[in-house]
């Protein structure tokens, strides 16, 4: 029986936090290489905090995270700089350059971290956009184009540089049908034929569940459930049901911590 590949990011007992308030704690996963894996779980459960502790913007307070093997915490600049260039980041609503055309934002990587001819930039501009459907859409500028658009013109450039891992943070916020559907298949598609390992943070279940091989539920600091789409679903925790099944009560409360009504109203309640 084979060894399974080493996982491409690791985390392991990793804390961290804002201040007094605590996002992380002793959070330990692994994203197997050539999947997607989906972060999943309520607002404010750290999932964005985790694609920035792995791409290096925050550092741990405890534990490692280790990209490739290699402990982002203890890499030097260059290093980090380096291994960010193996990184593509799809950002919530595509973050164009709006004063760019289409073909320059995704030309942009390229141009910033390779000495190739512009001849040669324009051939694989018009290779990734082709792999999204937008090659015919390389003369337009942001404005021109739809929410849907913008976020696979944002896809193109994520892919631009041939990365080994894509981050994506809500790639599906505020997208028709139509267009969502396209975004999910794109994500699973490019991850298939790249030969790319996906990490996914979404809040749509349909959609993630339908595209993710891996979903890692985050609750209290910590993992909740993990595991297929299929174990998640099945999993009886209370905060994976509530989440599910988009529950108003449960272990993560409507109300956000305040003094009592006696206290606030002067005993008047």
């Amino acid at each position: 029986m084979s060894t399974p590949p080493a996982p491409l990011v690791e985390l392991r007992n990793v804390s961290f936090g804002y201040g007094e308030r605590t996002i992380l704690s002793d959070l330990s996963l692994q994203v197997p290489r050539g999947k997607v894996t989906a972060l999943m779980g309520a607002s404010g459960g750290g999932k964005t905090t985790v694609l920035r502790l792995i791409g290096g913007q925050y550092r741990v307070q405890q534990g490692q995270v280790l990209v490739n093997g290699q402990d982002v915490a203890q890499m030097s600049e260059p290093q980090r700089y380096a291994m960010r260039r193996r990184m593509g980041m799809l950002f919530q609503f595509g973050a164009l350059f709006t004063d760019m055309s289409v073909l320059d934002n995704v030309a942009f990587p390229l141009r910033e971290h390779t000495d190739l001819s512009e001849d040669m930039i324009r051939d694989i501009v018009l290779m990734k956009l082709h792999a999204v459907g937008l090659r015919g859409a390389r003369d337009l500028m942001p404005s021109q184009i739809s929410g849907g658009m913008a976020r696979r013109v944002a896809l193109a450039r994520a892919i631009a540089l041939d990365p080994e891992l894509i981050m994506y943070d809500e790639p599906f916020a505020g997208l028709d049908p139509i267009s969502l559907g396209t975004a999910a298949r794109l994500i699973r598609t490019l991850n298939d034929t790249m030969g790319l390992t996906s990490i996914l943070v979404s809040h749509d279940l349909e959609e993630t569940f339908h595209v993710a091989d891996h979903v890692v539920i985050l609750g209290a600091g910590g993992i909740a459930a993990q595991g297929t789409p299929d174990e998640v679903r099945s999993n009886p925790d209370p905060l994976v049901q509530q989440f599910i099944h988009a529950l108003p009560t449960g272990p993560v409360p409507f109300h956000y911590p305040a003094p009592s009504l006696e206290q606030d109203f002067g005993g008047q309640v």
